[in-house]
């Protein structure tokens, strides 16, 4: 079963979020913003997020 993060705290929730938003209107080039999220899902051990980043990576042309 997933965690329901907003449910669990919706102030972390809400934090991330505008962390998430901060990020995407930053300079980084979009591949490397996936391969940093591929990382922290790695680092937290996520299978879900894993895989869901990856696919998104792949999805705008960064390779193997």
């Amino acid at each position: 079963m997933r965690l329901n993060w907003y449910k669990t705290s919706s102030e972390g929730y809400n934090a991330m979020k505008g962390l998430e938003s901060f990020v995407e209107q930053g300079k980084l080039e979009p591949k490397l913003k996936e391969l940093i999220k591929i990382r922290a899902s790695q680092i937290n051990g996520c299978a879900y997020c894993l895989d869901m980043h990856t696919k998104d990576a792949r999805a705008i042309g960064e390779g193997e």
